[in-house]
């Protein structure tokens, strides 16, 4: 008996059955994301083709000639050729990847560097021949066609989200693993329809007489064993395989089921186990031949925080600036509206537990801190936190600011000041960070912002746990490009008005 068949036997309680490695093959299924892919890669086209042929004829108008190297070139050969090799550069970056499309910034930023190259090529090319393509050709042709390929892909992703929300476009996932493991990925994938995953079945170690796992309202059929993933595969018409618990299949199991799935045309993914970790963080590096997942420190120092910082300051004193005129007519508002200050301010934790003074509009009647001991036994929150979406406490002006976020205005100097970051965690009050315990301490790690996670994933909709958890996730992974998407993402929620209360 080998090391590793002993470790598996002491986990699951038996030793697994010898697998046997049978070439398996499927037709390949064809599913939304080949047709999406499909659409998408015809509108780049589309659009490549309109951006070049416009920035033709605003440079040279009807010319059917365009002079190059002292040439007359038809039109449309210089067109066809530019096009062509966007196109091409295009599919080289894998714009419309199936493992990208509709989800996180690596598309976007794909499309904008084969533009560039495609650009940057051209000018190479022009310097070394002596071409003399006209400057202004290609200075209307690469940002026409780079803003019209990212506002298609935009549009594209809006409509798959609708279409997940529907719980339509959705991979169909088989998963490996204990039942311990499995669970809260199945629960997560299916409290999360816009990720893009739908659990159509389970293997599980010893199955035994079990047909489904429950979890919540959601049910999932399982479909056998470890050894039996190829047929469950077939049977759920899978194209993606998660394995939630590889220390249980071992190494050489881990190997052979790969194998086995190579002609089934369905993508296998390992749950590392590390949560809330992106991407940027990761990476997996063989090791004396055997693949090992490096996990990078997070950075809190550095040009990162110095840059973050820059970024702050420029952006709540342009913030600042743009919104004077809202600030003026909130204030006026607030002053009408019912007796006492137009400010609010509350005590609130930064920085390595530093108490700063935290502005706002004033949303509520006067008395409210002394009221809220006779709402506790109405509070709609979770764990630490105060809510009641019919807070009676609230004025009528105070209504309408929170409900679009315009009570957190004068937080914008608090930015300038030093104390808050336009994104961050949310800024905890003293009583939340003395019963703070374990991982949760790491939210005071980084400053509080006027926006975070929180704010665009449901804001006073969510529960305590799942402001936590989105708290430390953010800590864990923040970067300036996150800070942008957050930014984008704020702006939407807040026009949307939901989860405000």
């Amino acid at each position: 008996m080998t090391a590793e068949t002993s470790a598996r036997e002491r986990i699951t309680g038996r030793v697994p059955a010898r697998r046997t490695i049978r070439p398996r093959t499927r037709e390949r299924l064809t599913t939304w994301a080949d047709r999406y892919r499909r659409r998408l890669l015809v509108t780049d086209a589309i659009v490549v083709v309109v951006a070049v042929v416009a920035a033709e004829i605003a440079r040279f108008g009807t010319e059917l000639t365009i002079p190059v190297a002292r040439l007359e070139i038809p039109a449309v050969l210089v067109a066809t050729l530019i096009a062509g090799l966007w196109v091409v550069l295009l599919n080289i970056t894998r714009v419309a990847d199936l493992r990208i499309i509709g989800s996180g910034p690596t598309e976007f930023s794909r499309v904008v560097s084969a533009s560039l190259t495609l650009f940057g090529l051209l000018a190479i090319v022009d310097l070394l021949l002596k071409l003399n393509i006209a400057r202004g050709f290609i200075a209307l042709a690469l940002p026409l066609g780079t803003v019209g390929l990212l506002l298609s892909h935009f549009l594209w992703r809006l409509d798959l989200k609708a279409s997940r929300r529907r719980r339509a476009c959705l991979n169909h996932v088989l998963v490996i693993g204990g039942e311990r493991s499995a669970r809260p990925l199945i629960a997560h994938l299916a409290r999360n329809p816009q990720l893009g995953f739908e659990v159509v079945g389970v293997c599980l170690p010893t199955p035994g007489t079990r047909t489904e796992i429950t979890i919540g309202d959601h049910s999932v059929p399982v479909l056998g064993d470890f050894s039996q993933a190829g047929d469950a595969v077939v049977a759920s018409r899978a194209t993606t395989v998660a394995v939630t618990s590889a220390e249980v299949l071992g190494h050489s199991a881990m190997r052979e089921l790969s194998w086995e799935l190579e002609g089934l045309h369905v993508d296998m993914v390992v749950d590392p186990g590390v949560v809330d970790v992106a991407g940027p963080r990761m990476l997996v590096r063989p090791v004396a031949g055997l693949p090992l997942l490096h996990v990078e420190k997070p950075t809190y120092q550095g040009a990162n925080r110095i840059m973050k910082a820059t970024v702050d300051r420029l952006g709540s004193l342009a913030a600042v600036i743009l919104a004077a005129p809202v600030l003026i007519a909130c204030a006026i508002a607030v002053k009408l509206d019912s007796p006492g200050p137009v400010f609010y301010r509350a005590e609130r934790v930064g920085l390595n537990n530093e108490p700063f003074s935290m502005w706002k509009f004033r949303s509520m009647c006067v008395d409210a801190d002394a009221r809220l001991a006779a709402l506790q036994a109405q509070n709609e929150g979770a764990g630490l936190l105060f809510k009641m979406r019919d807070d009676p406490r609230v004025t009528r002006v105070g209504k309408f600011l929170r409900r679009y976020s315009l009570d957190e205005l004068p937080q914008l100097f608090n930015v300038l000041g030093g104390s808050m970051s336009l994104v961050g965690p949310r800024p905890p009050l003293p009583s939340e960070v003395q019963r703070y315990t374990g991982p949760i301490a790491r939210r005071m790690l980084v400053r509080p912002g006027i926006t975070g996670l929180w704010q665009v994933s449901g804001r006073s909709d969510l529960n305590w746990e799942e402001s936590v958890r989105l708290d430390l996730s953010y800590v864990e992974n923040w970067s300036i490009a996150q800070d942008i998407a957050i930014l984008w993402r704020t702006i939407r929620t807040v026009v949307s008005s939901r989860g405000a209360y």
